[in-house]
């Protein structure tokens, strides 16, 4: 997609936060938008206001769940198990 063109997509509002909801995401869209909240978690739980953090919060769970529900069965690594933990 070019800086020219527009996509049409519901936003979901929680005050004056914006985001696009998770179901309208494309699957590169969604990889996307979950790197980038994980690249800033430390920094928004270090430094940001009240408010970012609820922000940040809210939307890493809505993104993680879409991915869950896009991805039932991912793989797991048994290597990043823990002792006892098993693969259902």
């Amino acid at each position: 997609m070019t800086e020219s063109e527009s996509v049409d997509v519901e936003v979901s509002i929680v005050g004056e936060d914006l985001g696009v909801d998770p179901s309208e995401l494309s699957d590169d869209d969604l990889i996307r938008e979950l790197h980038s909240l994980h690249r800033t978690r430390l920094d928004t739980l270090r430094h940001g206001s009240d408010p970012a953090l609820a922000n940040h919060l809210r939307r890493t769970a809505e993104l993680e769940t879409e991915y869950l529900a896009r991805h039932p069965g991912r793989e797991v690594d048994p290597h990043r198990l823990r002792d006892g933990a098993g693969v259902e």
